[in-house]
């Protein structure tokens, strides 16, 4: 009777340290992804706050592009005030779309594509997108491995006992994929 017993608390103990063990790693993975998405976050606020600059630049050489303008800074904006990761996650597409259009208005005004302070904007745009690639590739293995912890049993279990909620991957929108038409 006293070994069953002994057993029994053996076999209590390891389950409770498991199941430690196993919410640790979970609140880790998780705490990583989060961490991994403020370092995108950083990065396309920065890229975000370029846009009155570039606006302001483009201004003078293409005063008819209303249009291109107000959408970059509409895209900018909607950006700006987004309150989850998701909203974040819609409106960057929607905010790299507005910027390549308007990156695209040199084509058509070779003095703009000459201009010092555009080509820096450029320059510093083309760092911060590399920046925000970089960013995205460890949060979306990050979030790769919170989510097969979600989905790999045992730690499934775990996770479903604490409700851990899964993650989503930052993906590249599908409006984001075609490419610009430039036209002459």
């Amino acid at each position: 009777m006293e070994e069953i017993m002994i057993i029994a608390v053996v076999v209590i103990v390891l389950i409770v340290l498991y199941t430690i063990a196993t919410y640790n790693g979970l609140v880790k993975s998780k705490n990583k992804c989060l961490a991994a998405w403020a370092q995108i976050d950083v990065q396309l606020k920065r890229r975000a706050d370029m846009i009155p600059n570039i606006v302001e630049t483009v201004k003078g050489y293409a005063k008819h592009e209303k249009e291109t303008l107000e959408g970059a800074i509409r895209a900018r904006n909607s950006y700006v005030t987004a309150s989850t990761p998701e909203e974040q996650l819609k409106n960057a597409g929607e905010l790299e779309r507005s910027l390549s259009r308007l990156m695209m208005l040199q084509e058509s005004y070779p003095d703009l594509k000459a201009n010092t302070n555009f080509m820096s904007l450029q320059n510093d745009l083309k760092e911060t997108e590399d920046k925000i690639s970089y960013a995205r590739q460890f949060y979306n293995d990050d979030v790769k491995q919170y989510v097969n912890k979600l989905e790999m049993f045992p730690s499934n279990i775990i996770a479903s006992m604490f409700h851990f909620e899964k993650m989503n991957f930052f993906e590249v929108d599908e409006a984001s994929k075609e490419v610009p038409k430039v036209q002459f």
